[in-house]
């Protein structure tokens, strides 16, 4: 029960860093605005939150000593995939913090035009933020608010490290390094040799005797026309 609800907490995870990362990754540029910066508080908030319910689903499991076996290692490898999302959740935040320090919205600063994206990488997306733009609350604010977050998460990996000792090294993932395209590989191969083994076309076979007995025809016709003269 708690693989499958950790598999379930950990896409949840997965997609609200992606796209807090997206995000991040506008701070600063010729993009950036109140809105966007709403719109990563808030998917900084919801991951921290799937991040909460995530260790605290997996580390009572993890902590128990009679679990062995296949489920305990689906759990570890859930575990180091967890902890991943939350470096780059703690690599983000701590990036989204230093770029809202230097392009401060409220500020008369140009800002940079980086060329990322943001908000899933669609232009629409920024567009529509920028729409909902308007008065926010000072930079100050949010800025102290992100800061202390930062801090609450690095708190929440160490205190993982120190309840949970599983390190990443260890765990084994289910499948060897390149299964995914290796089997898209051997997946796509059957299907290419036998499109090029398949039957003839008659049409195609017709056309191309007609073409080379006119060629055969024309070179004698040259060679005749060459001995006459």
């Amino acid at each position: 029960m708690a693989r499958e609800e950790g598999k379930a907490l950990l896409d949840a995870l997965n997609r609200a860093t992606a796209r807090h990362h997206l995000l991040a990754l506008a701070v600063g540029g010729s993009a950036d605005s109140q809105a966007l910066r709403r719109e990563l508080r808030r998917t900084r908030r919801e991951a921290q939150e799937l991040a909460a319910a995530a260790r605290a689903l997996l580390t009572a499991p993890l902590r128990d000593r009679g679990l062995r076996g296949e489920e305990r290692a689906e759990l570890e490898r859930l575990w180091a995939a967890f902890s991943g999302c939350l470096d780059l959740l703690e690599a983000d935040m701590r990036r989204a913090l230093a770029l809202g320090s230097a392009f401060p919205l409220q500020a008369p600063r140009r800002l940079v035009r980086t060329g990322a994206g943001g908000a899933g990488g669609s232009a629409r997306s920024l567009r529509h933020l920028a729409e909902r733009d308007g008065d926010g609350d000072g930079d100050g604010d949010d800025l102290r608010e992100l800061e202390r977050e930062v801090l609450q998460v690095s708190d929440m990996i160490h205190d993982m490290e120190m309840k949970v000792n599983v390190p990443r090294w260890t765990v084994q993932a289910r499948h060897g390094a390149g299964a995914e395209l290796l089997s898209a590989a051997s997946s796509a191969g059957p299907a290419s040799v036998q499109e090029r083994a398949g039957p003839c076309d008659p049409g195609k076979a017709l056309a191309a005797a007609v073409f080379s007995a006119v060629l055969l025809a024309a070179v004698a016709l040259a060679v005749c026309v060459a001995k006459l003269s």
